[in-house]
């Protein structure tokens, strides 16, 4: 497993369309570890592998939800101690993913991207759809999904096609977005 350095606009590889997955292999399921790691380490809740320079139409998504149930963990971070929930992994991989009947009521999130870091905006997608995709043996499957999920996967599948969410915004918005993240890379 290895940590994939992530794509940023305005990187050309980032507005490719992804090809389908047709081998289902050890460099597939290395691919998706990596992607995992890659996506935890930054951190994430998902990743589309043309953001780590692979064009293929492949999605790991892990909304991570807080165990209530767990105890909680004390974590220092710089001088100051508080104290948090554990999360629970709940890693999904998405494999040619199609959707199927997405809703006529939209939901609006705020959606940021790790490929346009530091920068969050409104985005209105279906809120609900049917999905459409393979597993990492190639099995086929169908699943309903709302919420944080149904986004978060609208919001990946949308870079299979070379969409970035802040091409969801007016032109206006996506340019003082993009220049806000150019303030802050010349701050870094």
């Amino acid at each position: 497993m290895a940590i994939r350095e992530i794509l940023e606009v305005p990187d050309p590889v980032l507005k490719q369309v992804s090809k389908p997955v047709e081998v289902f292999d050890d460099a597939l399921k290395t691919l998706v570890e990596d992607m995992f790691e890659t996506m935890y380490d930054a951190p994430g809740i998902g990743l589309a592998a043309i953001q780590v320079g692979v064009p293929l139409r492949v999605l790991v998504i892990d909304l991570q939800p807080d165990d209530p149930d767990a105890e909680p963990e004390v974590c220092n971070h710089g001088g100051h101690q508080h104290t948090h929930q554990p999360t629970i992994r709940e890693p999904r991989v998405f494999i040619n993913p199609e959707i199927l009947d997405p809703s006529e009521e939209h939901t609006v999130y705020q959606e940021g991207c790790l490929s346009v870091p530091e920068i969050y905006a409104d985005v209105e997608r279906p809120s609900t759809c049917r999905v459409r995709y393979q597993d990492l043996d190639g099995a086929t499957h169908e699943e309903a999904m709302d919420g944080l999920l149904a986004t978060c996967l609208q919001h990946e599948m949308d870079h299979l096609e070379g969409i970035l969410f802040i091409d969801h915004l007016s032109r206006l918005k996506r340019q003082m977005a993009l220049r806000k993240l150019e303030k802050l890379r010349r701050a870094a």
